[in-house]
């Protein structure tokens, strides 16, 4: 009984259970790898691994097991996933794609620049050819073109209109005779003198332009802007345009009104017996200076410009025509080709001020 409970405690003794490892690990200084299974023990210095190694250290096909051993760098690396082409472009093909990119983007600007110069080189060389003519005009001012519609036009033109001051426009030149004559008797002696005098006058009438926002309210009336066809592609819009202004204002005093100096003469002078004599030349001929001949004409021609109907009339009709042609060339029509628009028709009426 003895002898059998002593054989079962030597064999529980011998036969004990190790301890738990990872299922692979580092075996030696030399890099080798080794399975390491349960209820199995490491092998020594010197004894091969007789386990099985890993899918990725396995060896690949057409390669002997030497070159890829374990240990090795390959072997140390982790697995790869499968490594995608890479795509090579040209460096001409992207700058030919970007060439074309920015000459479809401003197509219209290098268009209008190669006719130009190309009319230029011809004319130089002496070759009369007609060329189409193609405006020029920005990529953005296309953009903005086909984006704009009534409420956005009229805003813009009324800005430019009110941005400027209030001109003198019509000039015009009209013609005149005056007589300038001075009494001086000294004693029992008369003494005078007389002169005729041509002269020629300057008055222009200015325009109001800018008659302040009231002026311009939708209820007034003075300016409406129709929209008779949008912007297309590739072809312009047309709008038809009215407005009024207060009418032209004559020259308010003398001092708008210029003579001609160079153009002005005398036609005859007439003076008594005792002129030029020692005492009536020494009193008469100081009345008859330029600055006061000048004077005299000037008031002269500015009363004609505000009561002589063959003057006024003309001066305003000159006014008015001037105040037209500058709003519609230097303001309206730019800024509706601006916005991609044509100007068919443009009126403007004169009306009293409130």
């Amino acid at each position: 009984m003895v002898r059998l409970l002593i054989l079962l405690l030597s064999s529980l003794a011998t036969r004990r259970p190790a301890p738990a490892e990872p299922a692979w690990a580092p075996a030696d200084v030399y890099g080798g790898w080794q399975q390491l299974g349960a209820g199995r023990e490491r092998p020594g210095a010197g004894s091969a691994p007789t386990e099985v190694p890993p899918p990725w250290l396995a060896p690949a096909p057409g390669r002997s097991g030497a070159e890829n051993t374990p240990g090795t760098d390959d072997a140390r690396r982790p697995p790869r996933g499968p490594r995608a082409s890479r795509r090579w472009v040209p460096r001409w093909v992207k700058w030919t794609t970007a060439v074309v990119l920015v000459g479809l983007i401003f197509r219209r600007v290098i268009a209008s620049v190669v006719l130009m110069a190309l009319s230029a080189a011809l004319h130089f060389l002496g070759f009369n050819v007609h060329l189409p003519h193609v405006s020029f005009a920005w990529p953005w001012q296309t953009i903005t073109a086909g984006s704009t519609t009534n409420a956005q036009i009229g805003p813009w033109v009324l800005q430019k209109i009110e941005g400027i001051s209030k001109p003198a426009l019509g000039t015009e030149n009209f013609n005149f005779v005056f007589t300038h004559k001075v009494s001086k008797n000294i004693g029992p002696w008369p003494c005078w003198y007389s002169s005729t005098f041509y002269a020629v006058g300057h008055a222009s009438a200015s325009v109001n332009l800018n008659p302040g926002p009231s002026w311009w309210t939708a209820a007034s009336g003075h300016y409406r802007l129709q929209v008779l066809s949008k912007p297309q592609p590739g072809r312009p819009g047309h709008v038809a345009i009215s407005m009024a202004l207060p009418p032209p204002e004559l020259p308010q005093s003398a001092h708008d009104v210029s003579i001609d100096n160079t153009l002005s003469q005398p036609l005859d002078t007439q003076h008594s017996w005792t002129y030029p004599g020692l005492g009536c030349g020494a009193l008469i001929r100081p009345q008859f200076a330029q600055s006061v001949l000048y004077s005299q004409a000037q008031s002269i021609a500015f009363y004609r410009v505000n009561h002589v109907s063959q003057v006024t009339r003309p001066l305003i009709n000159a006014a008015e025509s001037q105040a037209a042609q500058m709003i519609r060339t230097n303001f309206i029509q730019p800024t509706v080709n601006a916005f991609g628009y044509t100007l068919d028709s443009f009126t403007l009426h004169w009306s009293a001020a409130p």
